[in-house]
């Protein structure tokens, strides 16, 4: 777990009556999505049901230069990712979307979430014979489905009994031949919703903002437990396993996953941070000559506390544009400088003030220290910390990077002694009692991280890295004999 946390995946998908540059549509919509997962990226495309796909690790502006995309030529339909992977290592294997051919046809897939029994449908499904080619829970999905497959009498249907075996986060796009699938999980952990151009192509997508990038009109979100069914004859919704489970969003979509210009489940992303700042301001005042945001997330948050303080919003931090969430050092002694590298202060708004510093939230509390670090050097008086969310007490294991309460700093600390060790003069939390005020009050979210309570059952082998580890290092599988 680093210290910065990370998205997961975005997920994507075309569907249209005509042959076109679907290729470049997946592109551009890929490119909104590029802060949802940073490691690997990929499209495959269906001209008339010849699949051709390319993946490879890196940034979607990387991996598909205008060669690459021109191999691609026209057709009806393609699906895309970017990943970052909660469980599985970041190579060109891990990478998606998977393809699969089977006795019955072509499917191909796309997966954001984290699968709580993917260890147990792994091995279920290796001692009856599967050969798995990635580390990924993804693949297990992409078994469980053509499975039920060999006697399912269409892909909808499979993917619909399927789900009664999947336990976890999935939002999921999945394409057959002839047919494309969004699919969401019963609690609805990841977001996904989709849209249509004027041309008729439909459009799928991880976020709102994917849709405004290709010139989709957004329709509207998924419902969780949904299949919806994209054919020649438009799309078709199948609801046997909507209301199954009461929906638990992912909180933490609205704090820091999504783009600030993307809608989920009806809630603007904006609105939902400036709230949270807002809040904070009431929970925690405090008397300062500006607010500034940590870039970027923080930024909208810190508007929210000015207008709820009446303390100027200043800018206080200039981020590197050219450098994304995930940044790769040259080497273990450059690694101090890469904060100073991303954020760069601004000397006139700082010195000699009391100033707010809001942010999204703290993890292990290195990165607050380099930046109140920098603050300070700056010439900022005083520092006061905000953090737009509660504590991090839990591991998730529902998409996001939180796999271990070890290096967690509010786990073996308390607020003060946070405080102490960042250097702030002080520091507040979002209260967790107030936290879904910052959405809608009425719905129930997934807040585990914060609070311990999870949905579903907690799985035994949550680690990111499961399906690497030797067996000798697996109680499980060490009296096993192959």
């Amino acid at each position: 777990m680093s210290e910065n946390l990370h998205e997961e995946c975005g997920v994507l998908g075309i569907y249209s009556n005509t042959r076109q540059n679907v290729a470049a549509l997946s592109y551009y919509g890929l490119f909104a999505l590029q802060h949802r997962g940073q490691e690997s990226c990929g499209i495959v495309v269906n001209d008339d049901g010849i699949f051709q796909s390319y993946k490879d690790t890196g940034l979607v502006n990387d991996v598909f230069t205008h060669e690459r995309l021109t191999q691609f030529g026209e057709g009806e339909a393609a699906i895309g990712h970017v990943r970052y992977g909660t469980t599985g290592t970041t190579d060109r294997s891990n990478a998606q979307p998977l393809v699969v051919n089977h006795v019955k046809g072509h499917m191909a897939l796309c997966h954001n979430g984290n699968l709580t029994n993917s260890f147990e449908l792994r091995r279920e499904l290796e001692l009856k014979g599967s050969i798995f080619h990635t580390t990924s829970d993804s693949e297990v999905i992409t078994y469980v489905i053509t499975n039920e497959r060999l006697t399912a009498p269409s892909i909808e249907k499979a993917v619909e009994q399927a789900m009664s075996r999947l336990e976890g986060a999935y939002s999921l796009v999945i394409m057959s031949p002839s047919k494309m699938l969004a699919v969401r999980d019963p609690h609805g952990f990841r977001p996904l919703c989709y849209g249509v151009r004027e041309d008729g192509t439909y459009v799928i997508a991880s976020e709102s903002c994917a849709l405004d990038t290709i010139s989709a009109k957004f329709v509207r979100d998924i419902e969780p437990g949904e299949i919806l069914v994209f054919t020649p004859d438009g799309p078709r919704s199948i609801r046997t396993h909507c209301e199954e489970k009461e929906p638990r969003l992912c909180i933490f979509e609205y704090i820091y996953f999504a783009r600030p210009d993307s809608v989920i489940d009806k809630v603007p992303v904006i609105e939902a941070r400036k709230r949270a700042g807002e809040i904070l301001a009431q929970s925690a005042p405090v008397r300062a000559d500006a607010v500034i945001g940590v870039p970027d997330s923080g930024i909208d948050a810190a508007i929210g506390y000015s207008h709820g303080s009446g303390i100027p919003y200043a800018i206080g931090l200039i981020k590197n544009r050219y450098i994304g969430r995930t940044f790769i050092a040259p080497g273990q002694s450059f690694r101090e400088d890469l904060v100073r590298i991303k954020l760069n202060p601004v000397r006139e708004a700082l010195e000699g003030k009391s100033i707010v510093l809001v942010d999204d939230s703290i993890v292990r509390g290195t990165t607050s220290q380099r930046i109140v670090s920098i603050l300070r050097n700056a010439g900022a008086r005083e520092i006061h910390m905000r953090i737009s969310s509660p504590p991090f007490l839990n591991p998730c294991y529902y998409g996001t990077d939180i796999d271990s309460k070890d290096h967690l700093i509010a786990c073996h600390h308390s607020v003060e002694e946070m405080a102490e060790i960042i250097g702030v003069d002080s520091l507040a939390f979002l209260p967790l009692d107030r936290l879904t005020e910052i959405t809608d009050p009425k719905q129930t979210y997934c807040m585990s991280c914060f609070t311990g309570e999870y949905p579903t059952s907690i799985p035994e082998h949550g680690e990111k890295r499961q399906f690497e580890q030797p067996i000798s290092a697996n109680p499980k599988l060490q009296n096993k004999k192959y």
